[in-house]
C-alpha cells in the first residue's frame, strides 16, 4: 500500500556503505519539505571507507576516522540499525532483524538496493576456522593486535617452531585489498622488530598466494610486475598461478607442493554479491548481483534502483566493445553512480526523465607501504613516492564529510612527526579476563589471544 498524497514518498535504501550513504546525503541535500521521507537500514551504524582500511590497521590512521557515523552525516534521514532478512518487491516490503533481536517489516514505496558485497568463501579446508576477512573496521583492527600479539608471543617463547610459526603471516588474493593489507601490515611489523631486541626484519615471514597470474589486474601488466618487484625486494614471498588447498589447523597447503605453518591467514580473495539477493523476488544477473538498466533501476521495476557491487548496470563505457559488459564493483563506480542515482529518484519524484549512467574509469592508485604505491590513471602510469602521494589526495578527496577529511589528515601529519604507534590492545578481544581473574574462575586461553 503507497502513501498517500498527505504523506511523503516513502523511500527506503538497504546499506549504509558508499552507496548507501552517498545515495541519502543526496537527497536529503535535494528533498523537499515533506516530499519523501528517507530511511537507510544497516546493521552497523556507521560507513566504512575500505581504501583506508590497511592503514588503519598499520596504525597510520585512527581506526574510528574511517568510518562515518550514519546518524551525524544523515540528519534528516531516518537510520534503522538492523540486518535486512528478506525482500519481497510483491507487497513492497522488506523484512529486517533490529538491532535487540526482534523481526520488523519496513514498507516502501521506493527501494534503493545497496547491499553491497560480502567475502566470497571457497569450499578449502580450515578457511573458515582459520581465515580472518578484511572488509570491516572491526576486522581492521583485529587484524592490527593480532600481528602485533603474534610478535609479543614470538619474542617471548623458547620454542624455535612456535616463534617461526607465530612470525609467518599469510595472505590470500592479489588484489587492491589483497595488497594494500600485506603492504601495510608487513611495514608496520618490519617497524615494530626495532622494539623487539630478539626479533630481526628477517625473522617475519610474509607470503602472498595468488591464483592469477599476475596481482593488481585493475592496472596495466607492467605495474603488476613491479609491484611484485617491490613486494619481493622486502622478502615476501609470492606465489602466482598458485591455489591454496587446505589450512586446517594453521597448516598451509599450496597447490604446486609448499607447505608450512602459520597462525594469520588473511583472506581477501575475492566477493560476491550479498546473499540476501538470493532471498528476494528482483531478477539477478548470472553473478548473482541484482540486473539494473543504465538509468540505475532494477530491470522492470522502475520503482526499484540499485548500484555499487551488488547490482550489475551496463558498462556504456564499453558496450560498444562488448555489449555485455557491466560495470566493475569497486569504490570509483559506487560514488558516482550513488550521486547519479540520488538525482535520478528526484527526477523519478518530480515526473521528469531519468538518465542513464556513463562513467569511464579514471584509473586507479595502491598503496604499497610508507612513501611507496603504483597508480594507472589517465592513461599516466606513476610508481614510488609520486603514486603513494597521489593515492592518499585521492581517497582523502573521497572520503565523506569534511570531519573525516580533517581527522585523518592530522592522523598523517602527526604519524610523519611521532612515527606510527606499534602497540596491541589485544584485551578488547578479552574484555571480561581480569573479572574472571579476580575470581578464580580463568578462562582457558584459545591460541590466537592476545596477551
Amino acid at each position: 500500500m503507497g502513501a498517500t498524497k498527505s504523506e511523503p514518498t516513502r523511500i527506503v535504501i538497504l546499506g549504509g556503505g558508499y552507496v548507501g550513504l552517498y545515495t541519502a546525503l543526496g537527497l536529503q541535500r535535494m528533498l523537499r519539505a515533506n516530499e519523501a521521507a528517507v530511511t537507510v537500514v544497516d546493521p552497523q551504524p556507521h560507513m566504512t571507507y575500505q581504501p583506508f582500511l590497511p592503514e588503519a590497521a598499520a596504525g597510520a590512521i585512527e581506526p574510528r576516522h574511517v568510518v562515518v557515523p550514519l546518524r551525524r552525516a544523515l540528519k534528516r534521514c531516518h537510520v534503522l540499525t538492523a540486518r535486512v532478512q528478506k525482500i519481497e518487491h510483491k507487497r513492497k516490503v522488506v523484512t529486517v532483524e533490529a538491532a535487540d533481536g526482534h523481526i520488523e517489516e519496513v514498507p516502501y514505496d521506493h527501494l534503493v538496493c545497496a547491499l553491497g558485497s560480502v567475502a566470497r568463501l571457497l569450499p578449502i579446508p580450515g578457511l573458515a576456522e582459520e581465515g580472518i576477512a578484511f572488509k570491516t573496521i572491526g576486522e581492521a583492527i583485529y587484524l592490527r593486535n593480532h600481528v602485533m600479539s603474534q610478535m609479543d608471543q614470538a619474542s617471548s617463547t623458547r620454542d624455535p617452531e612456535i616463534r617461526k610459526r607465530k612470525l609467518t603471516f599469510t595472505v590470500v588474493g592479489g588484489g587492491f585489498a589483497g595488497i594494500e593489507a600485506l603492504a601495510e601490515l608487513e611495514d608496520m611489523s618490519r617497524f615494530a622488530c626495532r622494539y623487539y631486541p630478539n626479533i630481526e626484519p628477517e625473522d617475519l615471514r610474509w607470503v602472498l598466494v595468488e591464483a592469477a597470474p599476475r596481482i593488481l589486474p585493475e592496472v596495466r601488466e607492467t605495474l603488476g610486475v613491479y609491484t611484485v618487484e617491490q613486494l619481493e625486494k622486502r622478502g615476501i614471498e609470492v606465489y602466482l598461478s598458485t591455489l591454496a588447498k587446505s589450512f586446517e589447523k594453521g597448516h598451509v597447503v599450496l597447490s604446486d607442493g609448499t607447505e608450512f605453518d602459520s597462525d594469520t591467514i588473511i583472506w581477501t580473495a575475492g566477493v560476491k554479491a550479498n546473499p540476501v539477493l538470493a532471498d528476494s523476488d528482483l531478477p539477478l544477473h548470472k553473478s548473482g548481483r541484482v540486473q539494473a538498466t543504465p538509468a540505475l533501476q532494477v530491470l522492470d521495476h522502475p520503482d526499484v534502483w540499485a548500484a555499487g557491487d551488488c547490482a550489475a548496470i551496463p558498462d556504456l563505457s564499453v558496450t560498444e566493445e562488448d555489449p555485455t559488459a557491466i560495470c566493475p564493483p569497486n569504490a570509483q563506480h559506487a560514488v558516482r553512480q550513488a550521486r547519479h542515482l540520488a538525482k535520478n529518484i528526484i527526477r523519478a519524484l518530480r515526473g521528469k526523465p531519468v538518465k542513464d549512467y556513463k562513467h569511464k574509469n579514471m584509473g586507479a592508485v595502491a598503496s604499497l607501504g610508507l612513501h611507496e604505491g603504483v597508480a594507472d590513471t589517465l592513461g599516466i602510469k606513476l610508481k614510488g613516492f609520486p603514486a603513494w602521494s597521489m593515492h592518499r589526495m585521492y581517497h582523502v578527496k573521497a572520503m565523506p564529510t569534511f570531519n573525516r577529511k580533517a581527522r585523518i589528515t592530522m592522523d598523517w601529519l602527526l604519524g610523519g612527526l611521532f612515527k606510527r604507534e606499534v602497540i596491541s590492545m589485544g584485551q578488547i578481544h578479552s574484555p571480561h579476563e581480569e573479572f574472571h581473574r579476580a575470581s578464580g574462575k580463568v578462562p582457558e586461553r584459545k591460541p590466537d589471544d592476545s596477551a
